[in-house]
């Protein structure tokens, strides 16, 4: 953080609520609040040779570390910025003989550090790693053993000529690790490939309909206001995705995060109404018929997870139109297990290339979104753009260019100008716009230039569906 932006927030105590962020400014949706680099980070366990160790962008052809062999980079200048970070990293790894798990990497980047600079506040943060929540008392059996098991690895993989830490400490700081370790996206914010600890960052508290977002964006975490913010107010974001009842969200971060959410929406439980929805009128369902609908809807969003990876996608298409059919008559338009059904079905008709009933599905899809989610939604702002593309693919221009703007709209404030994935998406608002036009002038024309587009150059398959949503804000080993 610069100057300025530390003067812009203040850390508080508050009662019931431990330390906190407030503005000490006013900010306007899609203002940055503050942007933070990683106290410390690292590549996911499973992505280390395709993702950059310095940057994070995935790249096809990487530079592997000489030294290790294991660290990977874009290139020389990635190298050379890592060294610093990677010095210890790397002689530890050739003397122990392989490189141990990300949890174990990032721990010995935190104390790697703390050996050079100390453990007192560094330069641009608010808190010292000292001073965050570790949760360790609060943690079950399970969850005991998982940390012993880490101390006892970071123990062998540590080496003798580093400062030597106690096993209290080294608890400590795993058990940051667990309640704070941040999840880092790719360039395009699509997947997450590792893990990071951002001081300021872990004094932002939770609100299901938070004022704040966190994006990944050129290697640094950028707070981003979503909302109006006054002087005073306190900064919030949300820990979990929102389309979820407050009793299932307020269960999700007991368990992940050890406290008991209080937010206005979870005690009023806010829009429970719109994703509990059933069809309305004279038809409709009884209690029984819904109970029975929702069962199965679970049922076969278990059996979908499990066709997905294994890669059978057509058995996924035909699990989707079956759930949809029982639940068509049963579930409200804005049913969050409707709902689920409709973005998977999209996502990977999509993917086979059926872009008419794909386009049909995310339509629905995004009109149930657009009445649950904050407006200024980061998730939300992805779904419709995605919503876009494939109406675009289908040839639907009017409403493939109308969502995309919509989604631009939404990302300019989630991500910024400045992110890749808001570039790609001001690409093909100019690239839709111009089309748009032709079609409005000729839409003969429109079509047979369309169709002689298509005969010479294939259209582009869209990515692999993935069982990952979008990159959720916190990392919990799980």
């Amino acid at each position: 953080m610069t100057k300025g932006e530390m003067e812009s927030v203040e850390v508080f105590t508050s009662e019931g609520k431990g330390r906190g962020l407030k503005a000490q400014k006013e900010f306007l949706p899609g203002d940055v609040i503050f942007a933070e680099p990683a106290y410390a980070a690292v590549v996911f366990d499973s992505l280390t040779h395709v993702v950059c160790h310095t940057c994070f962008k995935r790249q096809e052809r990487l530079h592997r570390c000489g030294q290790c062999k294991f660290a990977h980079y874009c290139d020389r200048t990635c190298q050379r910025a890592a060294w610093l970070n990677h010095k210890n990293e790397c002689s530890a790894i050739k003397k122990h003989g392989k490189a141990p798990t990300e949890n174990i990497r990032l721990a010995a980047r935190i104390m790697w550090k703390i050996e050079r600079e100390g453990s007192g506040l560094s330069e641009g943060c608010l808190v010292s790693i000292d001073d965050l929540q570790n949760h360790v008392d609060n943690f079950g059996e399970e969850e005991k053993k998982e940390l012993h098991a880490d101390v006892q690895s970071f123990l062998e993989f540590w080496p003798s000529q580093s400062q030597q830490f106690g096993m209290q400490y080294i608890s400590h700081v795993f058990g940051v690790i667990s309640c704070n370790g941040f999840t880092l996206s790719d360039q395009r914010g699509l997947q997450a490939v590792g893990v990071g600890i951002f001081p300021n960052l872990c004094q932002v508290n939770h609100d299901c309909w938070p004022n704040c977002t966190v994006i990944f964006n050129n290697g640094k975490i950028e707070l981003r206001a979503l909302s109006k913010i006054s002087p005073g107010d306190e900064l919030s974001v949300s820990y979990v995705d929102f389309l979820n009842v407050s009793e299932e969200r307020r269960k999700q971060l007991k368990k992940q995060y050890y406290f008991d959410c209080a937010c206005e929406h979870c005690k009023k439980q806010i829009k429970d109404d719109l994703m509990l929805a059933v069809k309305q009128g004279e038809s409709k369902p009884s209690a029984e018929t819904v109970k029975e609908v929702v069962q199965f809807s679970k049922d076969t969003l278990e059996k979908i997870n499990k066709a997905r990876i294994e890669g059978l996608y057509h058995e996924v298409v035909k699990m989707c139109r079956e759930c949809l059919k029982k639940q068509e008559p049963v579930l409200g338009d804005t049913n969050i297990y409707l709902l689920r059904i409709l973005s998977i079905a999209s996502e990977v008709l999509s993917y086979l290339q059926m872009f008419e009933e794909a386009a049909d599905y995310a339509k629905k899809m995004v009109d149930g979104y657009m009445k649950i989610y904050h407006p200024n939604n980061a998730q939300l702002g992805m779904a419709v753009m995605r919503a876009g593309v494939t109406h675009w693919h289908a040839g639907l221009i009017e409403a493939g260019h109308g969502l995309i703007c919509k989604a631009y709209a939404i990302l300019l404030i989630t991500h910024g100008p400045s992110h890749p994935i808001t570039k790609d998406l001001e690409v093909m608002r100019v690239q839709t716009e111009m089309e748009l036009r032709m079609f409005q002038q000729n839409e003969f024309m429109y079509y047979k230039m369309r169709e002689a587009a298509l005969k010479n150059q294939k259209i582009q398959v869209m990515p692999e569906p993935s069982n990952e949503t979008s990159p959720g804000l916190f990392h919990k080993k799980e």
